[in-house]
């Protein structure tokens, strides 16, 4: 593994699920501690608490573990995901980067790995994973390494014991997460498991839940001092959140300014609006560009991959601290379109923006820092009566760009919008949209074909295969076969 002079100094925190990872037959328990930091190349200094329930692991095990200073911490079976992310939320919040969190554990995709990856985009951490049955395969969240748990503890198996950082088994510690009780001494631990007090305590109490602590969290947020003044970058998608019938297309550019404003965004907007030019009014696109907002002409099934990709090569110009916002349905929600952005934040330190049409029925995964309606961002110019700027007229908000209208198609900038309608009239455009087009027909029958497969395989019907009939016989004719499908 490999690993840069921040991660080198930082602390190594590690969550261990032993029920879904436990130690395979015949392994010295000593050795684990080891294994994990041969992992690490000795980057930083490794904590570890294993989690199960302890009532099942026999106590050589448990002495094996305490002994190399692993924390061991008794929990239901049912309750040990949530425990285990409980305490790495707190953990989260007394230890600031740099520092990396290893999970070892085979249920960290679901509600856990959503709430984790909204976590990791307002504080980044270097996060790794390690796992029995199957890695994880969550979009959302990005790891910096993983391993197979057997493959891990191979790493110290031949190496021979090493006492871990001078540690003792007095520096152990073990807890009942049922019962709030910890202890130093493995036969005071065993007296607690098997009480009466921890019998009653375990019947009575309830398991414990996966608490997302982001789901709480508001959605608007001032605006932080290294963000105030950074630059913003607006991803407008007109299909999803297109400019209402009678409004002015150039309140659209001070509608975004003064609601980034108000919550204390002063910072350089530039603003790129992705549409089909055959469904946009040329006054809609003359008024978009008088206030500096880029039109990149683009089709609908490519929209959001185009949308991306122009945020990619944004990010790759305008390093953090920064801000992207997003107007649109699509990719506030779906989680194969945001999983990039949201894999973009958690690596470095973005802020994000949202504005939809239509609430969206599921939080998403894209932590923001500020969400507004469509319509009710668009009103913003109104009420608060802001004066119209041109491009022409200096406005310190806008920014300049390589060219006004954008053919992501071609590849082609335009200047003016009658040089732009030229070349969506030209030979090259028509040739580069008619396979455009063609790609997209044939995808769909495609797409078609294995959905029809895939039904074929669920509800067991046979493969169709050719069957051999005969011909009718005439007098005079040589009877023959045919294929029939």
């Amino acid at each position: 593994m490999s690993g840069n002079d921040a991660a080198s100094r930082a602390k190594i925190q590690v969550w261990w699920d032993m029920n879904d990872c436990p130690i395979p037959e015949g392994y010295d328990a000593r050795r684990v501690r080891q294994s994990i930091e041969s992992a690490f190349n000795d980057f930083g200094r490794v904590s570890i608490t294993a989690y199960g329930d302890q009532k099942q692991t026999p106590c050589h095990v448990l002495r094996g573990l305490s002994s190399t200073g692993i924390a061991v911490a008794h929990t239901r079976s049912e309750s040990t995901r949530s425990v285990m992310y409980r305490d790495m939320v707190e953990w989260r919040g007394q230890n600031p980067p740099p520092a990396s969190i290893m999970i070892i554990s085979d249920q960290v995709e679901g509600d856990l790995s959503w709430d984790l990856a909204r976590l990791q985009q307002r504080t980044s951490y270097y996060l790794y994973l390690a796992y029995s049955n199957k890695p994880c395969h969550d979009s959302f969240l990005n790891l910096y390494e993983n391993w197979h748990w057997e493959e891990l503890l191979e790493e110290g198996r031949g190496a021979p014991l090493v006492a871990a950082g001078g540690l003792s088994s007095s520096a152990a510690m073990f807890y009942c997460k049922s019962c709030n009780f910890d202890c130093q001494s493995l036969k005071t631990f065993r007296k607690h498991l098997s009480s009466y007090k921890h019998g009653v305590e375990e019947a009575i109490k309830p398991p414990d839940t996966l608490l997302c602590v982001t789901k709480t969290w508001a959605r608007n947020y001032p605006a932080t001092p290294e963000h105030a003044t950074a630059k913003i970058h607006v991803l407008w998608n007109m299909k999803d959140c297109p400019i209402p019938e009678g409004y002015d297309a150039r309140r659209v550019r001070p509608s975004i300014e003064r609601a980034l404003k108000e919550l204390g965004y002063t910072g350089p907007v530039s603003i790129t609006a992705f549409g089909n030019q055959k469904q946009t009014p040329d006054h809609h696109l003359l008024a978009l560009s008088s206030t500096g907002v880029v039109f990149a002409h683009t089709l609908p099934w490519v929209l959001h991959s185009r949308m991306l990709t122009n945020f990619e090569e944004w990010a790759e110009d305008n390093p953090p601290p920064a801000s992207i916002m997003i107007i649109s349905d699509g990719l506030a929600s779906r989680k194969s379109h945001s999983s990039l952005i949201c894999s973009r934040l958690q690596e470095s330190n973005y802020n994000c923006f949202l504005a939809y049409s239509v609430r969206p029925f599921e939080m998403p995964a894209l932590l923001t820092s500020a969400e507004w309606l469509w319509d009710s961002l668009l009103a913003v110019s109104e009420t608060k009566r802001h004066i119209l700027h041109k491009c022409s007229s200096g406005s310190e908000m806008v920014v300049a760009s390589t060219g006004m209208f954008f053919c992501d198609l071609c590849d082609c900038h335009c200047k003016s919008l009658d040089d732009f309608n030229k070349h969506l009239l030209s030979k090259e455009h028509t040739h580069e949209d008619n396979i455009m087009n063609t790609h997209f027909q044939s995808f769909i029958h495609r797409q078609r074909q294995f959905k029809i497969s895939k039904y074929h395989d669920e509800v067991g019907y046979p493969p169709k295969t050719k069957r051999m009939r005969k011909a009718p016989q005439t007098e005079g004719f040589s009877p023959k076969t045919r294929d029939v499908v």
